[in-house]
């Protein structure tokens, strides 16, 4: 498969058949990919044995 040139670049509106489908495949795909992190994240992203920090920066000191 080649790199497409300027003047084979079609619209996606123009697209048929199985490169349509391909987009769609792709779409669905990081969709899917996106929703699976995003519920493993909430489910396993909070650490139970935080560091607590009792005392905040007040200035970062400048060299």
């Amino acid at each position: 498969m080649s790199e497409p040139t300027l003047q084979s670049i079609g619209d996606y509106n123009e697209l048929k058949g199985e490169k349509k489908r391909v987009v769609w495949v792709v779409v669905i795909a990081g969709l899917i990919i996106g929703s699976i992190y995003v519920i493993v994240n909430n489910i396993y992203g909070d650490a139970e044995d935080k560091i607590k920090v009792e005392k905040t920066i007040q200035t970062i000191p400048v060299q």
